[in-house]
């Protein structure tokens, strides 16, 4: 079968048939992982997708944000502690990767909320123009796939916005609130893409990141899904299809219970088949693969190990890449004790057992 840009590639996957292979889209775990690989060969400044030949997937951000405050409170030689446009104060190491502590949030309360929603309004400002016209034809020359960075949500909401505590203590006491952020960061952001689409610069997919569990469960209930957000993810997979192009969720922790709903609303992908929290690709592949593409599903945990790695992928990616419907990535990012050598012998043997005859 004759060679297919990334784009190509991809779609094919969401459409449930057969491409020349299965796409391999990742990402490292943070400059720490890019160092490592410089350490071991790869050039400083080169694209690493470029130099391990992955699949490129584009993605660009527009700002929903309240806006508040951006400033720099407290720098060592070792970590910053600064404030977000979503008005979290974190703390971040400043010479390695890590999750940032939350530290303080302005949002604590309905009244709080009102203030954030204020400066939430769907201005053209919030979008980069600029980025989009210097790189859009060399994304789509280079046949790469080009999703637009979507927030809204649970996740966006207790990772970027409130406290855990506080979000989780509000959708049993205040669903109602719970239910005006999630809705009102949603209506900005379908705003903004139907600028950026009107403007000429459609996309792929829509791609929205939505946490949903943790390690074996998930944060809430089925009900409370079915009740706060299964309408917004109804609404915007709507969306996109009316757009003519697949909705993609990426959501961590074990969310089992939710797949048969996020299907039934005609959710076309999901990533990223978190197997240290619990998920099993293979049985999602068995009950749903006809109508769910799957992007990741190899264990993090494994990556360091390539002989464990290489017999996972001889025997889980023959089975995954039936009738399309896989991407294949790790259930989270490529960690740092990855070396560049092991990832391409792993690559090379995805790329040899993802061949499509």
């Amino acid at each position: 079968m004759t060679a297919m840009t990334s784009r190509e590639r991809i779609l094919r996957m969401f459409q449930h048939k057969e491409a020349d292979r299965i796409p391999i889209v990742d990402k490292p775990w943070g400059q720490d992982t890019l160092d490592r690989w410089v350490a071991d060969g790869m050039p400083a400044g080169a694209d690493y997708q470029d130099y391990f030949g992955l699949d490129k997937m584009i993605r660009f951000d527009i700002d929903n944000s309240p806006r508040f405050e951006e400033r720099v409170l407290e720098e060592t030689e070792e970590y910053q502690v600064y404030t977000t446009c979503w008005g979290e104060t974190r703390k971040s190491w400043r010479h390695m990767t890590s999750t940032p502590q939350s530290i303080d949030h302005i949002v604590k309360t309905p009244d709080d909320w009102r203030l954030a929603k204020a400066g939430m309004t769907p201005d053209r400002d919030r979008i980069q123009w600029g980025h989009l016209r210097a790189n859009w034809s060399g994304w789509r020359n280079e046949g790469a796939f080009i999703m637009p960075s979507v927030m809204f949500g649970f996740d966006i909401t207790h990772s970027m916005m409130m406290s855990l505590d506080d979000v989780l203590i509000a959708l049993v006491e205040d669903p109602e609130w719970c239910g005006d952020m999630f809705t009102h960061q949603l209506d900005v952001t379908l705003a903004l893409l139907e600028m950026v689409w009107a403007e000429g610069y459609t996309f792929d997919a829509l791609r929205w990141p939505d946490d949903m569990g943790f390690k074996g469960k998930q944060f809430f209930s089925l009900q409370t899904y079915r009740d706060l957000l299964k309408p917004l993810h109804r609404r915007v997979i709507a969306w996109a299809h009316g757009k003519g192009i697949p909705a993609y969720l990426h959501s961590c922790g074990n969310i089992a219970p939710f797949i048969p709903e996020l299907v039934e609303l005609g959710l076309d992908g999901l990533n990223p088949i978190e197997v240290k929290a619990g998920m099993e690709p293979l049985a999602i592949k068995r009950e749903f693969g006809d109508r769910l593409t799957l992007h990741g599903g190899m264990s993090a945990l494994l990556w360091n190990d390539p002989d464990e790695m290489e017999a996972v992928v001889r025997e889980q990616v023959p089975i995954l890449k039936e009738r399309g419907g896989f991407i294949f990535g790790t259930d989270h990012s490529i960690p740092t004790n990855v070396s560049a050598q092991d990832l391409k012998r792993i690559l090379d043997v995805v790329r040899a057992v993802g061949r499509y005859e």
